[in-house]
């Protein structure tokens, strides 16, 4: 059975969408059955797969979303599950926001839609990963219901500190009362440049108030215009420059999670 990994951070900016893009098809490279959603309205990371106008898709992730609400027949696994280069992705549209509407409207296990969701396909997958919006409203409530851990990326060129601390109460809420087996698997720092002060200060900040109790992976993953243009192309880091830093760094960090499951 797949577990389910949330990358979550509700400021935008941290990267959650390329960290998710990256690991999974690190983690298929490292001999993973790995599953992408995109669970966030604006559909990066469904753009990323190459698909240029997700509004036109019959079966994203609302429209299951939708089903699963309303107690709606499911399609086929075949019709909304795709694959780009190796890696099995769930799309989404603008349509999720509809589905946040109907979710805050609605009062019977709301929070558990998601989840309820993957419990069709989780024995498929080794791995799950859930890219979220930068918020912290219903939808990123139920990605971190139906997750076993989440990751935080962190991007330290921004005021990093500035709603972690909210985020890490959420989280900790969710597991009292609804998830008690989520767990922080760790935060991820990302568009690193490690010869500023700007970065080791917040570094400092980050060690500082999550010491004890919330993880720092090693592996952080520099800035690099490389990031952008293989994402231009479609492409993953590994697969557009794996020689590079940002291409070595995730490869290593995916490394570094597998390692945390031994």
């Amino acid at each position: 059975m797949a577990k389910v990994i949330t990358i979550a951070n509700q400021k935008g900016g941290c990267a959650k969408t390329t960290t998710t893009l990256n690991l999974a098809y690190a983690l298929t490279k490292l001999g993973k059955k790995v599953l992408a959603i995109d669970f966030d309205s604006q559909a990066n990371l469904t753009v990323c797969y190459g698909i240029n106008n997700p509004n036109e898709i019959k079966h994203s992730i609302a429209d299951l979303m939708i089903r699963e609400i309303e107690d709606e027949d499911f399609p086929e696994k075949k019709d909304y599950i795709l694959n780009h280069n190796g890696v099995d992705f769930i799309p989404s549209s603008i349509s999720l926001s509809t589905v946040d509407a109907k979710l805050q409207q609605s009062t019977i296990f709301a929070e558990k839609t998601l989840s309820d969701i993957l419990d069709r396909i989780k024995d498929d997958y080794d791995y799950i990963l859930i890219d979220t919006c930068p918020s912290l409203g219903i939808l990123t409530i139920n990605a971190l219901t139906a997750a076993d851990e989440v990751i935080i990326t962190v991007n330290p060129q921004l005021l990093a500190m500035m709603g972690l601390q909210d985020l890490l109460k959420t989280i900790k809420k969710i597991k009292k009362k609804i998830n008690p087996n989520l767990d922080i698997s760790g935060i991820l720092l990302t568009m690193c440049d490690e010869r500023t002060n700007l970065y080791k200060q917040i570094v400092s900040d980050v060690r500082e108030a999550c010491s004890g109790f919330v993880p720092i992976f090693d592996t952080k993953i520099p800035t690099t215009t490389k990031i952008g243009e293989a994402i231009y192309y479609g492409l993953s880091i590994e697969e557009y420059a794996s020689s590079s830093t940002a291409g070595k760094a995730y490869m290593e960090f995916a490394k570094e999670l597998l390692s945390k499951e031994d």
